[in-house]
């Protein structure tokens, strides 16, 4: 299984998991969460990454979700990024996390990241009178 990590500004991480808890039902096996709050030293927050990238692999790799590209995130990440076993994508929302909790029993690494920056794309949508009608009825 593909285990997922969500590193994120805040507490963005720990509330995308309790979301996605909510839809599913249960937490979720394999996923797990970094929230930097507050400024840290970077070593110690590569370390943080390190150890839970550790704990999260199983051998079929390793989804690390971040919240925005340039940032202490993304860039703590970039150092440990290893193609088709540790990959990262920015920009997380819940529906990029729920398609790659649904999806990473079924597809490799390469393919997973695929089709969620596909899913991240496309869970954009304008709210507008005309989708509103057409979902609704209304």
């Amino acid at each position: 299984m593909i285990g997922i990590l969500i590193v994120a500004h805040g507490s963005l991480a720990d509330s995308l998991v309790e979301c996605a808890t909510h839809v599913l039902g249960q937490h979720p096996r394999g996923l797990a969460t970094i929230d930097f709050i507050g400024h840290a030293d970077p070593d110690e927050r590569q370390d943080v990454l390190q150890s839970r990238l550790a704990e999260l692999d199983e051998g079929d790799g390793i989804l690390v979700l971040t919240d925005l590209y340039g940032a202490t995130p993304s860039n703590t990440l970039c150092r440990m990024l290893e193609p088709a076993h540790i990959e990262g994508i920015s920009g997380v929302n819940l529906p990029m996390l729920l398609k790659a909790l649904n999806y990473r029993d079924t597809l490799a690494l390469p393919q997973l990241v695929e089709r969620i920056v596909e899913g991240g794309r496309n869970s954009i949508n304008h709210i507008s009178e005309t989708m509103c009608h057409a979902a609704t009825g209304r």
